[in-house]
């Protein structure tokens, strides 16, 4: 079961977002989503837990606990969505 997790604090790293769902079962991964221009953490991140029962376990009981002084949003994972192409940036045109 795949799990998205918000309004992390930017301190949070990888292995502390394991080591926060590990208790619930075992956690396939765990990422926390780095802005690619500054590497600092967007605020989001991904766990995945080996079964869903687990999974749903650690949504219900995680949902607004507080980790590093901010209440955690904690939802299953939705399939991102397909976005319409943006248009290429034409320089010639400036």
């Amino acid at each position: 079961m795949n799990i998205y997790v918000s309004n992390l604090s930017f301190a949070i790293q990888d292995e502390d977002l394991r080591e926060f769902f590990a208790p619930y079962g075992e956690v396939k991964s765990a990422r926390v989503v780095m802005d690619k221009f500054t590497n600092r953490s967007r605020g989001f991140g991904f766990v995945e837990m080996a079964a869903k029962a687990d999974g749903e376990k650690a949504v219900a009981e995680l949902d607004g606990a507080v980790a590093d002084g901010r209440a955690l949003r904690v939802n299953e994972a939705r399939p991102r969505e397909d976005r319409p192409a943006r248009p290429a940036f034409n320089k010639s045109r400036w």
